[in-house]
């Protein structure tokens, strides 16, 4: 069993740690129970991840996080090309499985996922590399992506843009989609009974923990706000940020 825990809205907004997670990720770990970090934010690498989780106060290892980039790494095969339409985590996530990534020109996928200097000039390499028969491999499709001032356009905004230049509909890695299960599964075991996916989107971490078969308690810490209730997937647990939920 472990608690599968979303961190943008979760464990901070942006570069600010909502109060009192670190204490709550604690409590978890003190009753001997496994944590799970499992993120659709693709755009840094592993090791600034856990740098910033250590900043936050929750020492992790490489093992405990997983990541859209990596998930999307698991649709594009060693030695194929990849044109890289995202940030520098997924260039390392495919990397380290042995594909080779440019920026421009001709590629057996493109990957897309959430960046800050996204512009028409990327709009048009990532268009074009699939008009020339590329694949379209998203990291996520989230919309918005929260922030302490609200939410900003997030990856599948990105990812939307790119998908209606080039007139495909793209494959997605992230959750609630099944190569992020997969890799769920594959650090934690088949046997996910007395789990819990800990998010604040429904559509994402709700849809996430109905497809690993576990329940989801939703925090309004993050996207999700006590107006927007009711939701669909419905939680088993509603609490106003993660401290609130560990008790």
């Amino acid at each position: 069993m472990a608690w599968i825990l979303d961190l943008d809205g979760v464990l901070w907004l942006s570069d600010e740690p909502i109060a009192g997670s670190a204490d709550a990720v604690a409590r978890l770990r003190g009753r001997g129970e496994r944590v799970l970090f499992v993120s659709n934010n693709s755009s840094a690498c592993v090791d600034e991840y856990l740098a910033k989780l250590e900043r936050v106060g929750v020492p992790v290892q490489s093992d405990d996080l997983v990541t859209s980039a990596q998930a999307a790494a698991t649709l594009v095969e060693p030695g194929e090309t990849a044109l890289v339409c995202a940030g520098p985590g997924v260039d390392e996530a495919l990397k380290a499985r042995g594909v080779r990534t440019v920026r421009d020109g001709t590629a057996d996928a493109v990957v897309v996922g959430w960046h800050r200097d996204f512009d028409y000039e990327g709009l048009t390499r990532a268009a074009k590399a699939i008009m020339a028969g590329a694949r379209l491999v998203g990291t996520n499709d989230d919309a918005t992506y929260p922030t302490p001032d609200g939410p900003i356009p997030g990856g599948g905004a990105i990812l939307a843009a790119v998908a209606t230049a080039a007139g495909v509909e793209p494959t997605i890695a992230g959750k609630p989609h099944a190569p992020m299960a997969q890799l769920v599964r594959a650090r934690v075991g088949d046997d996910l009974a007395g789990s819990t996916v800990v998010g604040d989107r429904p559509s994402t971490d709700g849809l996430f923990a109905v497809a690993l078969g576990v329940p989801f308690a939703l925090v309004l810490s993050g996207v999700t706000k006590e107006g927007d209730l009711p939701v669909e997937p419905e939680p088993t647990q509603v609490a106003a940020d993660l401290s609130s939920l560990v008790v």
